[in-house]
């Protein structure tokens, strides 16, 4: 069974950056989508970001274009989240998450989830 661990999470200034990492124990030919979500105190769980292992496309949330940016790592199974110019609204628990199919933001479509990093903005 695919089992994907976060880590990278933690407190950080408003402006600051972070890299987040999502490693895969294997990712399978069933494996297209790897997604970031996160999810703050009291909202629902938002898509972030997504890349496509098929033909490498990325996928942004519009709040975090510009500042967040996805990339995966083949020899090591694990795809990145490196986050700038964080705000205190990008407060949250970060999860990674896949699916077989095409980058979408909507959670019941993935498959398999991490156990998800906080990451905490705040001066």
């Amino acid at each position: 069974q695919l089992q994907l661990v976060e880590s990278g999470g933690g407190l950080v200034q408003p402006g600051g950056s972070l890299r987040l990492s999502c490693a895969a124990s294997k990712f399978t030919l069933d494996v297209d989508a790897i997604a970031w979500f996160r999810q703050a105190p009291g909202k629902e769980r938002e898509g972030v970001s997504c890349i496509n292992s098929s033909d490498g496309r990325t996928r942004y949330a519009d709040s975090v274009k510009g500042r967040f940016t996805i990339s995966r790592d083949n020899t090591k199974n694990t795809v990145y989240l490196e986050m700038g110019s964080l705000k205190p609204e990008d407060t949250g628990v970060y999860y990674c998450a896949v699916r077989g199919g095409k980058c979408v933001f909507f959670p019941p479509m993935y498959d398999s989830w991490g156990q998800g990093t906080q990451v905490t903005v705040s001066s």
